[in-house]
């Protein structure tokens, strides 16, 4: 059985290949992704999670936002404490 990680890490590559083609027609949308290929399309990453929750039983997908820009999740990751405040 695949991991998630491995579904994620699958999906994330696929994606970056098909994403200069998707680009222009669903800038800043997210797409669902499942077994490599994109599912739908979606406004908010909510959404998308959602959708995935209820038509993908067994929860492997993963979500990306098409976008050019990257994303630095430095500071968030900083920013979140490890212990209780």
């Amino acid at each position: 059985m695949m991991s998630k990680q491995d579904e994620v890490d699958r999906n994330y590559e696929a994606f970056l290949n098909l994403l200069p083609a998707i680009l222009p027609a669903h800038r800043d949308r997210f797409a669902l992704m499942k077994d490599q290929k994109i599912v739908a399309y979606f406004s908010t990453s909510e959404d998308a999670r959602v959708a995935a929750q209820c038509f993908i039983s067994d929860g492997l997908y993963s979500i990306q936002q098409v976008t050019d820009m990257a994303v630095n999740l430095g500071y968030f990751t900083n920013a979140v404490p490890v212990h209780p405040v």
